[in-house]
């Protein structure tokens, strides 16, 4: 086990993750090797009363890790091993392995791969409990859908730390803990070590047959589109077709579900509105359907053929699956940048965007007094095989949307964030204004993704709806989670400042 203290030239590098908004000072950083040290430093950190945080690649939006009142960080980005696990006939994971790790790995070694996110640094330990998701989700669902077991560490009602493992068998006596961490989130229940991979419907029992297979090669395509030629009525369009696109191609069993597309709204600073989109390239008629694709979305714009000439990837490009990854999980200073600091707040979109709310994100993305080249608001591609799985087999409740939106500001000096606070928090509520200044579960829209977690939920000031934070992310779930949490973390040893809470006595 690794062990680093203050005085350690190695300390700073480990007391905050990706966004610099949030710091740590624990008295010591530990990095176990092994599920034993892991439960060793549980235990030590329990019986001594100390705050305990763990952190497997860091890149949480929030300060769930670097908080201020941390004692003990737990990082288990030591705990990175690969394998095939005969015993359980699934791929076991260390939570402190990157996706750009598995990714590699997954398809050297076997051909397969998992439906998880670009940013290439995240560390698998966050990304999977929360139910993460990436352009091959439409085709082959969450990266939870594919979650067989976990292994975990827990504390009782004793202070005895020990490790045990839970498995999405429901006849599995610890199956709840399972289900609590595929889409729950992380680090409120315990330190999540190892997880096990395998698809619910695999038949066969070799490696290369227990996980869906990446395509061959894709379609990757960039479409750059100048503010200056992207008035008000062009913009709403715009998004308008994108949701149309995605209400209408929400099926799992088309070929369009091997397409996904990032609609990237940038603020006016940075010049340009894109649209990056990945086609699995071995789908008949692939580069047919693009085309399509790009017609639909770019359907009634004034002027449209003047837009798409600032991208070397205008034209789409085919090549291997693997550089597509690498490509695109380095190429976004939101992604790769470990000198900013950041905000972020997100919504579940059930249907198109209504007229009120295009327009409230054209007025914040254009409005003068603002200017920051890294500030944005991103629509994101869902739907297909993420919804055919029932609401309940996950904690994740939202298995009936079509596209997610993430609103993002980065920045570098702590001397803006007040100005990119302000201006997030004001298109935050605005483009929810008839619903409380945020996106309540209705007939549009479906509440907050975990992982783009968001503090500001919880305070009355920016959230008016009466729905509480935990009812945004978790819904109806969040009653199981309270009852989950008293059996396992009683003591309230693993918490944040959006865990969930233990029942009311």
């Amino acid at each position: 086990m690794t062990i680093i203290e203050p005085n350690d030239s190695r300390y700073l590098s480990y007391v905050t993750g990706m966004n610099q908004r949030w710091r740590a000072s624990p008295a010591k950083i530990l990095l176990p090797g092994n599920t034993p040290e892991a439960v060793q430093c549980v235990q030590e950190a329990v019986t001594q009363g100390q705050r305990i945080s763990v952190r497997a690649g860091g890149n949480c939006y929030q300060d769930f890790t670097s908080h201020n009142d941390v004692d003990v960080l737990i990082d288990v980005s030591d705990m990175d091993d690969i394998t095939f696990d005969p015993h359980m006939q699934a791929i076991a994971i260390g939570a402190g392995a990157t996706l750009s790790r598995t990714y590699e790995v997954l398809y050297r070694r076997w051909n397969v791969t998992l439906p998880g996110g670009p940013a290439s640094g995240v560390g698998m330990g966050g990304h999977i409990c929360g139910g993460g998701f990436g352009l091959l989700s439409r085709r082959y669902g969450l990266t939870v859908d594919h979650l067989h077991a976990i292994e975990i560490i827990t504390v009782d009602k004793t202070g005895n730390a020990h490790a045990v493992v839970a498995r999405r068998d429901p006849s599995c006596p610890n199956h709840d803990l399972w289900w609590a961490h595929a889409g729950g989130g992380g680090g409120q229940l315990g330190i999540v070590t190892k997880f096990w991979f395998r698809s619910p419907d695999a038949k066969e029992n070799e490696p290369g047959k227990i996980l869906p297979c990446p395509p061959p090669e894709v379609y990757l395509s960039v479409k750059v589109i100048p503010w200056e030629k992207l008035g008000k009525a062009d913009f709403i369009r715009l998004m308008h077709n994108y949701g149309r696109w995605y209400e209408t191609h929400q099926h799992a069993d088309r070929p369009e579900s091997s397409l996904a597309g990032y609609l990237v709204m940038y603020q006016q600073a940075q010049g340009f509105v894109a649209l990056l989109t990945q086609m699995d390239a071995s789908v008949s008629n692939a580069a047919a359907i693009l085309a399509q694709y790009h017609s639909d979305i770019f359907e009634g714009i004034d002027g449209v053929a003047g837009f798409q000439r600032l991208s070397h990837l205008e034209a789409p490009r085919r090549l291997p699956w693997l550089k597509s990854v690498r490509l695109l999980g380095s190429n976004s200073p939101s992604l790769a940048d470990p000198t900013l600091r950041g905000a972020y707040k997100s919504a579940y979109m059930r249907q198109n965007f209504p007229h009120e709310q295009a327009a409230a994100l054209y007025q914040h993305l254009t409005a003068d007094g603002f200017s920051n080249k890294n500030a944005m608001v991103m629509v994101l591609p869902y739907g297909g095989k993420v919804n055919t799985v029932k609401p309940d087999e996950t904690a994740l409740p939202q298995r009936d949307s079509v596209m997610k939106v993430l609103f993002q500001s980065l920045w570098a000096d702590a001397q803006d964030d007040q100005q990119n606070l302000d201006w997030i928090r004001q298109i935050y509520s605005d483009t929810y204004a008839d619903t409380g200044g945020v996106p309540v579960s209705n007939e549009i829209t479906d509440g907050c993704f975990i992982n783009y977690p968001d503090s500001d939920l919880g305070n009355p000031e920016f959230n008016t709806s009466g729905v509480t934070w935990a009812q945004l992310y978790f819904k109806h779930h969040y009653p199981k989670l309270q009852k989950i949490k008293a059996q396992w973390d009683p003591l309230n040893i693993f918490r944040h400042n959006q865990s969930v809470e233990l029942p009311a006595t």
